[in-house]
């Protein structure tokens, strides 16, 4: 079993390909509320003020194919409950699709789609003293958000709002894998997640430093769920940002259970056993 990851691993950028740049990016800006940060004539960077952590890349009249492994959903965290609450009436107020909401017991969380069918999760956490019963077992469920009081957060509040705070991140990423054991040990055993709990014999959520999860994988796509083809909708490759040392841990480990492993400028990328990529690098250099 290798060592876990250290407390200061976090999440950096997930990318997507959508079908039409200019729409995803009013998408993102006008409902989300996320700040574009830059864009060129096929890729868009968007997140807070202060860093990224979305990237777009437009592939002409790429569709959406369901029942294949790749992205569940990507989720941005805002810090704060009011900010949640902020998003949600932005979201009512822009007459955007919602999918759901879910209180986790962890978390509190809305779900939603982009216009492309990309899956999105907006949440704010709760306090970490909420997260483990007496026995130390992670608390993990969905149940249903109590909706008016999360808007009761609102009152008195002004009516602007300027998007998403500073402070937001990129949370965690959910992701559609073809079989569970398999992928769950190769996020174990070789990018060095711990395990937190399982759902069942379908999903499992696995994180660094005791966070309830910065990853989610299920089968819930179909059990052997191929990989979506090149030039569709979905997931191009998700970010873990960890010190050299432990980039350097995570490719040695690669090479030696005989993973493929692609070199880049500060890192690796590693696809797991249902081909979504991942790559593990160091803290980039802001890329605007």
């Amino acid at each position: 079993m290798p060592q876990s990851l250290p407390d200061s691993t976090h999440l950096g950028y997930v990318a997507l390909t959508v079908s039409d740049l200019s729409r995803s990016v009013d998408f993102y800006t006008q409902h989300v509320g996320l700040h574009l940060r830059d864009r060129t004539a096929t890729t868009a960077r968007l997140g807070t003020s202060r860093r990224g952590f979305l990237e777009l890349h437009e592939v002409a009249g790429a569709t959406y194919i369901p029942q294949r492994t790749g992205l569940y959903h990507f989720a941005i965290l805002v810090p704060t409950r009011l900010e949640l609450a902020f998003a949600l009436r932005n979201l009512i107020e822009t007459s955007t699709q919602i999918q759901g909401f879910a209180d986790h017991i962890v978390s509190e969380a809305i779900y939603l789609p982009d216009p492309d069918g990309n899956g999105i999760e907006i949440y704010c956490d709760r306090s970490r003293s909420d997260w483990y019963n007496p026995i130390g077992e992670l608390q993990l469920d969905t149940l249903p958000l109590d909706v008016e009081n999360l808007l009761i957060e609102l009152n008195d509040q002004p009516r602007e709002w300027a998007g998403v705070g500073t402070d937001t991140t990129l949370g965690h990423v959910h992701l559609h894998v073809n079989r569970l054991p398999i992928n769950e040990q190769f996020y174990r055993d070789v990018i060095g997640f711990d395990l937190m709990m399982r759902y069942g014999n379908s999903a499992a959520f696995m994180s660094a430093a005791r966070y309830h999860h910065h990853l989610g994988i299920n089968t819930w796509a179909g059990h052997n769920a191929p990989p979506k083809p090149e030039g569709t909708v979905g997931l191009r490759w998700w970010e873990l940002i960890l010190p050299s040392d432990a980039v350097e841990a995570v490719a040695a480990r690669a090479k030696a259970s005989g993973e493929a492993i692609t070199p880049l400028d500060n890192g690796y990328e590693l696809r797991d056993p249902s081909q979504n990529a991942v790559r593990v690098v160091t803290e980039p250099f802001e890329r605007v």
